[in-house]
């Protein structure tokens, strides 16, 4: 049997910006992708604590460093700056493949720079 589950989130990063006038995706600080486990163009599910919004879109890197978090496209429809969200991506394993998996976990202080690895 395959199970779906978590390979990486970045927990609680802070919005700092929506920029409705864009294709779509959301664009993530690099440091923040790589902490986490997440491709350039990854498929991510994004959680808004602030007022439940969950959307599907996918990761678009940002210089490293930089701290940005941005909602960009119909993603900037479910949240703005200042919002706080956590965004995940998930893969798929066998049962073997199980056997030990821990998902990279990447937390952040307010200006999303990572504190603390998982």
């Amino acid at each position: 049997m395959l199970r779906q589950m978590l390979s990486g989130k970045i927990h609680r990063v802070t919005v700092t910006e929506a920029c409705i006038d864009y294709e779509g995706s959301i664009t993530i600080d690099s440091a923040l992708l790589k902490g986490a486990g997440i491709l350039p163009y990854e498929k991510v599910l994004i959680a808004n604590l602030h007022n439940g919004s969950r959307i599907e879109s996918y990761a678009i890197p940002a210089p490293a460093g930089s701290g940005v978090i941005c909602l960009n496209g119909g993603a900037a429809k479910h949240g703005r700056a200042g919002d706080t969200l956590i965004i995940m991506t998930f893969g798929v394993y066998s049962e073997k493949e199980l056997k030990g998996h821990k998902p990279k976990v990447v937390y952040v202080d307010a200006r999303n720079r990572i504190v603390k690895k998982k």
